[in-house]
């Protein structure tokens, strides 16, 4: 069956880093785009960043220059890599695979704090 298991969350200060995993069995990876969402108590669930399957890269323009999203078709797996990281990132971190149909994981808590 499809998984998609998240994992690298945790509590950071700000300014500080993570990374981020999602890794991905039961489909065909590789063929898949795939999405990093978040979303925060009380807010709508928000796309942070996205990768197609040819490596084309998108982002929301809160993380622009501070989130890298990558992927690893060998190991099944993409990644989210956060630097200088504010408060207003703390939130759930969900992985999504997406082409006809939409698959995710049941996601990662971020807490950004001092």
């Amino acid at each position: 069956q499809v998984q998609l298991v998240e994992s690298g969350g945790g509590l950071v200060q700000p300014g500080g880093s993570l990374r981020l995993s999602c890794a991905a069995s039961g489909f065909t990876f590789s063929i898949y785009a795939m999405n990093w969402y978040r979303q925060a108590p009380g807010e709508q669930r928000e796309r942070v960043a996205g990768i197609f399957s040819d490596g084309t890269t998108n982002y929301v323009d809160s993380v622009k220059g501070r989130f890298t999203i990558s992927r690893d078709n060998a190991r099944n797996t993409v990644y989210l890599q956060m630097h200088r990281l504010k408060t207003e990132d703390t939130a759930m971190y969900y992985c999504n695979a997406r082409r006809i149909e939409s698959f995710w994981g049941q996601g990662t808590q971020v807490t950004v704090s001092s």
